[in-house]
């Protein structure tokens, strides 16, 4: 697994992990991965104290079983993992952490043993009277000890053959420094000598308070014994639970170093679903310091990066890897969690570095091939190979290289690959179970976007690449002529393609964005229309039943034989028809092309009017809406002017830096100038030279681009290029 985590740049990542373990164990959780994915997720919304280090008690358990006598020492260690399970037995958990905890009972006999140690693990003296007389007698007599050193540095009769008035720890026992001839002033036992030829004494007078004091301890665990003998008998009775609880203990630990990692870095839990998809939103490889996040779905067997150099490849490669890793192990990573998808694997491979090298005595194409000798019976395997062509001829390699994907395809492995080449990826697109995905490269600046497009064949940018590394113009443009004319036109088209591509994604981007605007504004009208009618439903009942009243009233007078009685019925049935109030269409506000108006929650411009309607354009959507609807607004309010920013890029760009016989703070002057002048002229990686000497700019220029914002990595440089007396700087 070492090997792995080296090689997927995980490893110092999950050394920070293990870190956080109160005792050392293994990477991989064990058992049901769905059980502890909930757990996970209970626990990060709790606040917890996580666990102090805790030894490994195999083999105070094994000789528990034996009936042994454990030292207070070891006893204490049961004791922190007794104590802690108490502790998160009182906090308020929820779901199946608090089911978990709750079948786990401390007994009283095990919480009284707790109780009878301290917090530095020292047994309490009120268990027991001895040990307060003990206790009381020993601070006696070391105050006795003390004092009487005191009492002796100051004698005047000795004064003459003190060297100092220190007291001097030798081989355990406190002494005095003095000189030959004090036996005329002090009886004491020599026990020593110093480099300038004094002695080191111990006073008869202290040796025996310390014989005392020694005979006081040794009471004390005589009565330390006693007591581990007890307990350690309470714990046989209780071996088969104290087995138990320090396998939970592992496992609460497992949980508490995942949730405090997470918390720290604000990272997310992933659960691997039961497919092979890999689908990535905006994850973020843990091993770099500033990140671009990526966002890949890989749904089929096989999927081919090609495209420009130094543009992301390999990390892409290394990433998806990564998060499917992190993902088995359960382990936080930067990731949006809700809209992401990774399978489960049983295994990983990654092929990526030159197996070439002095000790194993092989090439580098043959380490290839004996690498994926071991692949072909492999299931559930998820396999990364980086610059696959590596070593051989790139055009019998991809031949090569295209029957054995076929075959590892035909045995269900996922596949991750890199290559420049793309003979590769042409014979392998024809399989329905591969896709594509290139790197892309931003002409206009001349350098590397670390996007990806999928569906297409990326272009290398060699010479483009070669320029931006101040390779002179007249050997590109003679190596473009090397290269042909056939081979030119085919990259350029592969550039086009690309760059068509790109258009027609950001037009259909654009396309959306207005279906989206068009769906909101239809459903605000259709919400409208309803109002309306619903309006129009209540106004027309309210208007008929005043009618109603009105005529009911009217046709009181048929059946009314009095003049005067007919008259005020009459009278009150007009005075409802008066009351009864008519809707009045109202007056519609003067309207211009150019006004700015608003229709509910819609604002927009008008760009034409006729007699009662007016065709409103807003957010590049029109709209017929009749003039009685709308209200005048204000205008609109004007996008934002974006502030530009141009730089001069400078000229003659040097890809190294000499620092020799510079001063420190003169030399760190002219670092920051030269990575300023790099960084705009597109360079990601120079070298700079700052040699051995005395060490110290060595380590003024170490500590410098540690702190350097656009630093991403440095190292020391290979040995052709200066070694350890230069720094290779990757911006």
């Amino acid at each position: 697994m070492n090997e792995l985590l080296t090689k997927l740049d995980l490893k110092d990542f999950v050394e920070e992990f293990k870190a956080l373990f109160a005792r050392e164990k293994e990477l991989f959780l064990e058992g049901d991965t769905h059980l502890h994915f909930r757990r996970l997720r209970e626990l990060c919304e709790v606040e917890f104290s996580p666990p102090l280090s805790v030894k490994k008690l195999d083999f105070a358990l094994t000789h528990l079983s034996k009936q042994g006598v454990l030292h207070l020492d070891e006893l204490f260690e049961f004791v922190k993992i007794l104590r802690y399970f108490s502790y998160l037995k009182s906090l308020k958990f929820e779901g199946s952490l608090k089911a978990w905890l709750d079948k786990i009972e401390l007994l009283p006999q095990l919480l009284d043993f707790i109780n009878a140690f301290d917090e530095r693990g020292i047994l309490k003296e009120s268990l027991d009277e001895r040990l307060v007389n003990l206790n009381h007698s020993i601070k006696l007599k070391k105050e006795n000890i003390s004092f009487e050193f005191k009492k002796l540095a100051h004698t005047k009769a000795l004064n003459p053959y003190l060297i100092d008035t220190q007291v001097h720890l030798i081989s355990g026992l406190e002494a005095l420094l003095v000189r030959g001839g004090f036996n005329h002033a002090l009886k004491a036992k020599i026990i020593g000598r110093s480099s300038g030829g004094g002695f080191y004494v111990v006073p008869l007078s202290v040796e025996r308070l310390q014989g005392e004091l020694d005979d006081l301890e040794e009471k004390k665990e005589e009565i330390y014994y006693e007591y581990a003998k007890n307990f350690s008998a309470l714990l046989h009775k209780n071996l088969l639970f104290l087995k138990f609880i320090n396998q939970a203990f592992d496992l609460f630990d497992h949980y508490s170093a995942r949730v405090m990692l997470a918390k720290k870095k604000d990272y997310e839990f992933m659960l691997c679903e039961n497919s092979s998809t890999i689908s990535l939103k905006n994850f973020a490889h843990p091993a770099l310091k500033n990140p671009k996040s990526i966002s890949v779905e890989f749904t089929k067997q096989v999927l081919i990066i090609t495209g420009v150099n130094a543009g992301g490849k390999s990390m892409l490669l290394k990433s998806i890897l990564s998060a499917a890793f992190l993902a088995k192990h359960l382990l936080p990573m930067r990731i949006k969690a809700d809209e992401s998808k990774i399978g489960s694997f049983k295994e990983f491979e990654a092929i990526i570095e030159d197996p070439q090298n002095a000790k194993n005595d092989i090439s580098t194409f043959a380490g290839r091939m004996l690498a994926f000798s071991k692949l072909f019976t492999k299931k559930n395997l998820l396999l990364a190979v980086d610059e696959i062509e590596l070593g051989t001829d790139f055009e019998e390699a991809a031949c090569l290289y295209s029957a054995l994907i076929e075959k590892l395809i035909e045995n269900k492995l996922k596949i991750i690959i890199t290559t420049h080449h793309k003979r590769l990826a042409m014979l392998l697109s024809k399989n329905s179970e591969v896709e594509l995905l290139a790197a892309l490269y931003d002409e206009a600046l001349a350098k590397p976007k670390f996007e990806f497009l999928k569906g297409t064949i990326g272009k290398s940018y060699a010479f483009e690449t070669a320029l931006r590394y101040q390779i002179p113009p007249v050997l590109v443009a003679k190596a473009r002529q090397n290269y042909g004319e056939d081979k030119q036109g085919l990259e350029d088209l592969v550039g086009k393609n690309i760059n068509l591509e790109l258009e027609l994604r950001e037009k259909l981007a654009k396309v959306s964005e207005k279906e989206k605007r068009a769906d909101e504004i239809l459903q605000s009208l259709k919400e409208q229309k309803e109002r309306n009618e619903s309006e129009f439903r209540a106004r027309y009942n309210a208007l008929g039943l005043e009618f109603h009243k009105a005529i009911e009233e009217a046709k009181k007078t048929i059946v009314l034989k009095d003049t005067r009685e007919k008259q005020r019925s009459l009278n009150k049935a007009n005075e409802l028809k008066r009351a009864i109030s008519l809707p009045k269409r109202e007056q519609n506000e003067e309207f211009r092309v150019g006004d700015f108006v608003k229709y509910e929650k819609i604002k927009g411009v008008i760009v034409g009017i006729s007699k009662n309607d007016a065709l409103v354009e807003s957010e590049g959507l029109r709209l017929r809406v009749g003039l009685n609807l709308l209200k005048k607004s204000s205008a609109l309010p004007k996008p934002k002017a974006k502030t530009q920013i141009s730089l001069a890029r400078p000229t003659n760009v040097a890809l190294s830096l000499d620092l020799h016989g510079l001063r420190s703070d003169e030399a760190l002057e002219r670092l920051d100038k030269f990575i300023s002048d790099a960084l705009i002229a597109g360079l990601d990686e120079v070298i700079v030279y700052h040699g051995i000497g005395t060490g110290k700019l060595s380590f003024a220029v170490r500590e410098f681009l540690k702190t350097h914002k656009s630093v991403k990595s440095f190292s020391d440089a290979p040995i052709n290029q200066g070694g350890f007396g230069a720094k290779l700087v990757r911006l």
